[in-house]
């Protein structure tokens, strides 16, 4: 687990860390130092420590003017012991809506176990960015993290897509493709 980095393609384009609107701004990061451990296994010590115990996660890109995001994630998300949900949206979510952010791109490949709990974090994220015409999307979550989320009806708020290849896109079009099927999803939603 220690080979997997956050994605690092765009941070010519963002770094959250010179970011002062970023809940991460001013951090500073070893090469050669790991400390973080999801199982017992190091991380990466680029991914974020934002509180949980199981979860890490890297902003990737912000946009203010067009008011989306772009999260990765890594490890177990545990709503059940660790309220995951909560620590990320009261320590990340909420500070990213604070300053704009409405639409949310969160990326789950790396999430390998999901344990809910209530839905009720969930439900005011989604409740704080749909007056503005804001989302929150999961892309490429794992085949049974995508079953534990679906079961527990969180898909409800957080829309599930099993994404082609995200990599290649730069941050503006791969919001602009997830906008866009937003947009039809809403407008048609059958």
């Amino acid at each position: 687990m220690h080979e997997l980095e956050p994605y690092f393609n765009w941070r010519h384009l963002y770094i959250g860390e010179e970011d002062p609107k970023s809940p991460f701004f001013g951090k500073e990061y070893s090469e050669f130092q790991y400390t973080q451990t999801v199982y017992n296994y190091y991380i990466h010590p680029q991914w974020d420590d934002f509180g949980s115990q199981t979860l890490y996660l890297k902003i990737l890109f912000v946009d203010y003017e067009s008011s989306f995001a772009i999260i990765e994630f890594i490890g177990e998300w545990n709503d059940a012991i660790e309220n995951d949900i909560m620590t990320l949206k009261r320590d990340v979510i909420d500070r990213l809506i604070a300053h704009g952010i409405g639409k949310f791109i969160l990326i789950g490949e790396n999430v390998m176990n999901f344990h809910s709990s209530d839905d009720c974090y969930y439900e005011e994220w989604l409740e704080d960015v749909t007056e503005e015409g804001g989302w929150i999307v999961m892309l490429s979550l794992a085949e049974q993290s995508k079953y534990d989320f679906t079961h527990a009806g969180i898909d409800r708020y957080v829309q599930l897509i099993d994404m082609f290849e995200w990599r290649p896109f730069t941050p503006m079009n791969l919001f602009i493709k997830i906008d866009n099927l937003q947009l039809k999803r809403l407008n048609n939603p059958n």
